[in-house]
């Protein structure tokens, strides 16, 4: 089994391509990539982000329009890695789940087999064979898809995650802040949420390996674990006395269904039908590869914002 490298990875820097380089994980995982001192390729998609860093140049993506090997060749050239950390909510005009969950990522790995590129791929935890919402069900395919490929791959499967720059984190934070919480009823599923900059270092570690055959399957997440009551107190500073208990709404699982499918209709919040069905599973890092990874124990999520909410000038 491959361990990280207790060496600085700066000694070692990598070539790095990274897609999603401008959405909440990959914001994060651009930055830990260049304190360690690797060289970085950040795909974008509109026009190049402002600021300018050594080791990074942005480039220009259609991420929607290569679906085949044959159309990340030219991409691969002079690179070491490739982080995928693309993903979309709900759907728009021009961007599919299947294209950019399943189809993309297929590409992605079987060029990286074609050229010796290592592939790390970004998925989710709970995945289940035959899952009804689109959201979960193309990013199974997806991770099917490049088990297959031949590729040095590693597929980090995050539990929530906690950090600036996110939907949900941010969603979650202000509903923390409500004196009442509305907690479905069928939401009984644990999670270990794990805080951004955290994650973002374990990717890091991971780009210093010469191989990645020992995380093929990497469930990252932090040391406890709570449900999604739990989870809002936490957030609210129960746990810290900072705040008084919210109290608690236990709502049926018929409106919570209900409420879900509205939202996707509507984008009206990061609640959607596929989240509404992980509510419902442990979304629990086992094993959790996050310490071995960081060669530490991963900090823990607090109401107060630490590091996981820093800014972020170059972008």
């Amino acid at each position: 089994m491959n361990t990280p490298n207790s060496t600085n990875s700066s000694l070692n820097p990598q070539r790095v391509l990274l897609l999603g380089a401008t959405g909440f994980i990959g914001r994060h995982v651009l930055h830990a990539l260049l304190e360690a001192g690797h060289s970085v390729k950040a795909a974008h998609r509109g026009n190049a982000p402002a600021g300018h860093t050594n080791g990074l140049q942005w480039t220009r993506l259609e991420l929607q329009r290569l679906l085949r090997p044959a159309e990340w060749h030219a991409h691969l050239a002079a690179v070491d890695v490739v982080i995928n950390c693309v993903g979309i909510l709900r759907q728009r005009l021009g961007e599919r789940y299947e294209d950019l969950h399943h189809h993309m990522p297929a590409a992605i790995a079987v060029a990286c087999a074609e050229r010796g590129v290592r592939f790390i791929h970004t998925s989710a935890l709970a995945l289940r064979e035959g899952d009804k919402s689109r959201f979960l069900s193309s990013k199974r395919r997806g991770d099917d898809a490049i088990a297959t490929s031949n590729s040095d791959y590693a597929i980090v499967r995050p539990s929530l995650i906690d950090g600036s720059g996110g939907f949900g984190a941010s969603w979650l934070r202000m509903l923390a802040k409500w004196p009442i919480h509305f907690v479905p009823r069928a939401a009984t599923g644990r999670i270990s949420a794990v805080r951004a900059d955290d994650l973002a270092q374990a990717y890091s570690a991971l780009v210093a390996l010469p191989g990645l055959q020992g995380f093929r399957e990497c469930a990252v997440g932090g040391t406890t674990a709570y449900d999604y009551g739990e989870y809002l107190q936490l957030l609210r500073g129960v746990h810290e006395g900072s705040a008084p208990p919210a109290h608690v709404l236990h709502t049926p699982a018929w409106a919570n269904r209900l409420g879900a499918h509205a939202c996707d209709l509507l984008r009206l919040s990061p609640f959607s039908y596929g989240h509404w069905i992980l509510l419902q599973r442990d979304n629990l890092a086992q094993p959790n590869r996050l310490p071995e990874l960081l060669r530490r124990p991963p900090g823990p999520v607090t109401a107060s914002k630490g590091a996981a909410w820093r800014d972020f000038r170059w972008a």
